[in-house]
């Protein structure tokens, strides 16, 4: 399941098409984590997740012999709830009062859930996707594959940034190899990873490539440009990627195509890729039933911005240039108590209070 496929879509687009991208990270951080003996076959590993990771770590957990728990929103589907049930996982589902600002309130309290799990509990794990550098590990195989497809590049890497693990372990890894990869993540309006928090989206925010928290597994300094894409281009953009290729893949992989179709264009002898995280089945009921979403994305552009207080809905891009970037407050995201055993390739600090880049 976690093997992606390369699809060439045009003359310089491919896709990185998976069909459980976190795969990579969730199993090969259960495997480091019990080598290491942080955690002991038969303890209950969990975390805060209502999508893929929550599955990944599900199957994780069945193969390795450990028990999981998650703690998710009310945006969890019933198909996806019997999966996570039926491979032996505990749903914890926190429930908050719809509202403009429930996307907020819905991570902020699932972190206090699970804050309230680890003091109350024992042989609990809490695997830290956002902050636990341990999950850029298994996307080393990823970078291998395109490495093996494209060569030493030049290339160009487009995904959501979400945690940071994926984008940033399979760039880690290709940098290291010697591999000339150009790195441009992609980013909801109203998430504070990159700065577009004060950009509202009046339709919604697209949940899985950004955040309202911080999230110490994001390396600024890899990113060489960012695109923010609201919802309704992305939607649009994830049914003309069925559509015109027959691609059938989530929200996250709308976005990153509407990224990369503009990328291959402005580089035209380069290969771009793009991430294709998951499958559509998730969305067939809200995204794909839209009838707006049949919108032409070609008569779609961004704004190219200079600076993070020109940001524009519903398409900005802005050359990043690998910069540091220290989001408003980056000082208390959590707290990760193993760092020690990841041996992740260009892994750079997070930057004291004095060393913020004002953008």
């Amino acid at each position: 399941m976690k093997q992606p496929d390369v699809i060439r879509l045009d003359r310089n687009l491919y896709v990185l098409r998976f069909e459980m991208m976190k795969l990579y990270s969730a199993l090969e951080a259960v495997k480091r984590l019990l080598a290491d003996g942080i955690v002991r076959p038969g303890d209950t590993l969990m975390d805060s997740s209502s999508g893929t990771y929550g599955h990944s770590l599900a199957l994780a957990c069945h193969k390795y012999g450990m028990k999981c728990r998650i703690v998710c929103s009310t945006k969890l589907d019933d198909t996806m709830r019997r999966q996570f049930e039926m491979l032996g996982a505990q749903v914890d589902q926190v429930e908050i009062p719809p509202g403009p600002l429930v996307d907020k309130m819905d991570q902020r309290a699932r972190l206090d859930r699970v804050a309230e799990i680890l003091d109350t509990e024992d042989d609990v794990h809490w695997m830290q996707q956002y902050h636990d550098d341990v999950h850029y590990l298994g996307y080393r195989a990823g970078a291998d594959l395109l490495r093996k497809e494209f060569g030493d590049g030049p290339l160009t890497l487009v995904g959501g940034v979400g945690t940071g693990a994926s984008t940033g372990g399979l760039t880690s890894y290709l940098r290291a190899a010697g591999v000339d990869v150009s790195l441009v993540g992609v980013q909801p309006f109203e998430s504070v990873t990159f700065g577009s928090d004060p950009v509202e989206d009046p339709v919604a925010s697209i949940a899985g490539i950004g955040s309202p928290i911080v999230m110490r597994n994001v390396r600024y300094e890899l990113y060489d440009r960012v695109h923010w894409i609201g919802f309704d281009s992305a939607a649009a953009a994830t049914t003309t990627l069925l559509r015109r290729h027959a691609v059938y893949a989530g929200m996250s992989s709308g976005c990153n195509y509407l990224a990369a179709t503009w990328e291959a264009a402005h580089a035209p002898e380069t290969p771009c890729v793009f991430i294709a995280a998951d499958t559509g089945h998730r969305y067939a009921h809200n995204v794909y039933a839209r009838p707006e979403a049949g919108q032409d994305i070609h008569a779609l552009a961004p704004r190219r911005i200079d600076s993070l207080d020109q940001l524009a809905f519903p398409w900005s891009v802005m050359d990043w240039r690998r910069r540091g970037f220290r989001p408003a407050g980056a000082g208390q995201p959590g707290t990760v108590r193993h760092k020690e055993h990841v041996p992740v390739p260009g892994a750079v600090p997070a930057p004291a209070p004095h060393e913020e880049v004002l953008l």
